[in-house]
């Protein structure tokens, strides 16, 4: 009986612990896509807000700064920003931001109003004012580091009954050459080996806004990497392994992968003691797997995922990628470190839009990705 008893409070202590976990994570992605942060952008200091959050999860957890000094890794970038006026009417109907329309991330701000002519089947000009719609049945927000010489504002094919005619537009962009931005960097120091590293990377910025009243959440973009990767940091902040364990959160990953390529331009430790690097972007879902991208490039070390995987049953699928530039493990491959990015398959097809929210995110697969990364880090310490 007795055993019995241990047996059932043991359960009860791991079942504790994972549901802590999902807890803790799932925190994590309803901050981070809040109001307060905006989307993590551009507008209302959202990028920033975000920075200081993560810096101090950092220390909170006691992760040291890579640098020895603080969190920061500081850089800047120009980029196109919407921070003011965004009313658009098409046909005498008021459209709604993120829901209806999404200005295009290079446009300029112009308010105008006309006729417009049919350029072809999908879109509609104005050519004294350089005003473009496009139709489009999903839309998607990106970033842009330039502003061209005109407006194209992608517009639902369900906002608008009929084809655009007439138009009214008050639109205004705000060109930062150079905008103030900061990867969040920390680690554990090795117990055996400190020299040899492993790293594990995230981006935390977003889309921000679009205009004073629309942001882009991001809680499955990345949020949810996020807060996968300070769930481990938690963990390894308070189980030093062998190895040292670098965390990093990039910046300006929406521009064009700008934080990690910043870091391996200008890394704080060097990159031939990267035994390995896992970055997690878009961790939200999972209920048919993952895909690891340079699975093809690793052969060796997506075996042994694939073992711990199933040995352990965690995922439905770890299915296998090229090389692929669509994530911040790119450029620490170019520079020839061993690299994995991963992203979870299945369930809501939010991105790059308004509806990409922590409400909707399951975060069904959180614990079983935690457990999965834990034993294969700790596999790559034991070869």
């Amino acid at each position: 009986m007795k055993k019995a008893i241990l047996l059932f409070s043991a359960i009860l202590a791991g079942f504790a612990m994972h549901a802590q976990d999902l807890s803790f994570g799932r925190k994590i992605v309803d901050t981070l896509t809040s109001p307060y942060f905006w989307g993590r952008g551009y507008t209302n200091d959202g990028m920033k807000k975000a920075a200081a959050f993560l810096a101090g999860e950092f220390k909170s957890y006691g992760l040291s700064p890579m640098d020895g000094k603080d969190y920061y890794q500081s850089f800047n970038f120009p980029v196109n920003t919407f921070p003011g006026k965004m009313q658009v009417s098409v046909n005498g109907t008021d459209l709604v931001p993120g829901k209806d329309y999404i200005i295009s991330p290079e446009s300029k701000g112009v308010k105008a109003s006309g006729k417009l002519d049919q350029l072809d089947s999908i879109q509609y000009i104005n050519r004294n004012d350089m005003v473009v719609f496009k139709m489009q049945d999903k839309l998607t927000r990106d970033v842009a580091q330039e502003v061209a010489p005109y407006t194209l504002i992608l517009l639902d094919k369900k906002a608008v009954s009929g084809p655009p005619a007439k138009y009214k537009v008050n639109i205004e962009n705000t060109f930062v050459k150079y905008f103030a931005a900061a990867n969040i960097c920390g680690m554990v120091k090795g117990t055996a080996v400190p020299d040899s590293t492993i790293f594990i990377t995230a981006h935390y910025d977003h889309l921000g806004g679009m205009g004073a009243d629309t942001y882009f959440p991001g809680a499955n973009d990345n949020a949810s990497g996020v807060s996968l990767l300070l769930n481990l940091a938690h963990y390894y902040a308070k189980h030093p392994q062998k190895y040292t364990i670098c965390f990093i959160l990039f910046a300006g990953e929406e521009a064009g992968l700008l934080g990690s390529k910043y870091y391996t331009e200008n890394p704080l430790l060097p990159l031939k003691h990267i035994r390995f690097l896992i970055n997690t972007d878009l961790a939200g879902t999972g209920e048919e797997g993952i895909t690891v991208v340079n699975a093809t490039e690793f052969p060796k070390e997506f075996e042994l995922m694939k073992t711990i995987n199933a040995q352990g049953k965690y995922l439905a699928a770890i299915n296998p990628r090229g090389k692929a530039a669509n994530s911040d493990h790119y450029f620490f491959t170019e520079k020839g470190v061993p690299s994995f990015f991963f992203y979870t398959l299945g369930g809501i097809k939010a991105y790059h839009d308004i509806f990409d929210k922590a409400a909707t995110l399951p975060l069904n697969e959180h614990e079983d990705l935690f457990k999965l990364l834990v034993a294969f880090d700790d596999k790559l310490m034991g070869q």
